[in-house]
């Protein structure tokens, strides 16, 4: 793992990720849709002994053409590609508002999909590397307060099963990323959020799965793990009546 390509760079989540891997002097592509949130990010990494950083303003919901081809002309031979950008969206408007819901899906689960098959073909080609995707716990099992989010990550999830097992016979690994909620923008005003983990905590557990060839699934904090696994054994007779 040395040279990295990083969808969703400026995410506050995988900010301390960013940095160890700059510590340990490895080359990045960031790529979001803030140029000024970008260069700070860029900034920071050089500082911490990065050997190379470049970026990629785009909108990653709408450009997957146009960010593969900037990564293969100038960032060549990259060897991993992490998958890190989505959106918490509001269960209750998603009731209400279809295209609300759709756009939400579009942004965690379709516009995934459509950047892991074009990236899909240099790894194809390569025959060797490693695909890693940040999910989500909440995709593990559906509850009333955030089904559409959840079938978006359980979907994308899914997703990376199938893949794990076309790019097996080419020596790729294809690494799932589940998080339980994080400490982040993006969480800080949901309310009822419990076991909130801080992004180091997180980033130790990320950068573990992405140095281990042999992780294929990493929950982080691990103990998500057996939480889910007791929950997915919850009967749904049962479970329907669980108000989470």
């Amino acid at each position: 793992m040395k040279k990295i390509v990083i969808l969703g760079a400026t995410s506050t989540m995988i900010q301390p990720l960013l940095r160890r891997m700059a510590n340990d002097g490895m080359e990045l592509l960031l790529v979001a849709r803030s140029q000024e949130r970008l260069d700070s990010v860029r900034s920071d990494l050089l500082a911490r002994g990065a050997a190379n950083v470049l970026t990629f303003e785009t909108d990653l919901t709408s450009s997957p053409d146009i960010v593969y081809s900037f990564a293969e002309q100038c960032f060549r031979d990259f060897d991993t590609l992490l998958l890190s950008y989505g959106t918490m969206l509001d269960q209750d408007r998603c009731q209400t508002d279809a295209e609300y819901a759709l756009g939400q899906v579009r942004t965690n689960f379709v516009s995934s999909i459509a950047l892991l098959t074009i990236f899909g073909k240099h790894f194809e080609s390569r025959r060797s590397g490693t695909i890693a995707v940040i999910t989500s716990v909440a995709g593990d099992r559906g509850r009333r307060s955030n089904y559409v989010y959840g079938a978006a990550k359980g979907g994308l999830s899914i997703f990376l099963q199938g893949l794990r097992s076309r790019m097996h016979q080419y020596g790729v690994r294809v690494l799932t990323i589940k998080p339980g909620p994080v400490a982040t923008r993006m969480t800080e005003n949901l309310p009822g959020l419990r076991l909130l983990a801080s992004p180091e905590l997180v980033a130790v557990d990320i950068y573990r799965a992405l140095r281990h060839s042999r992780t294929q699934i990493s929950y982080t904090p691990s103990y998500w793990k057996w939480i889910m696994s007791a929950v997915r054994a919850i009967p749904e007779s049962v479970f329907k009546r669980i108000q989470i």
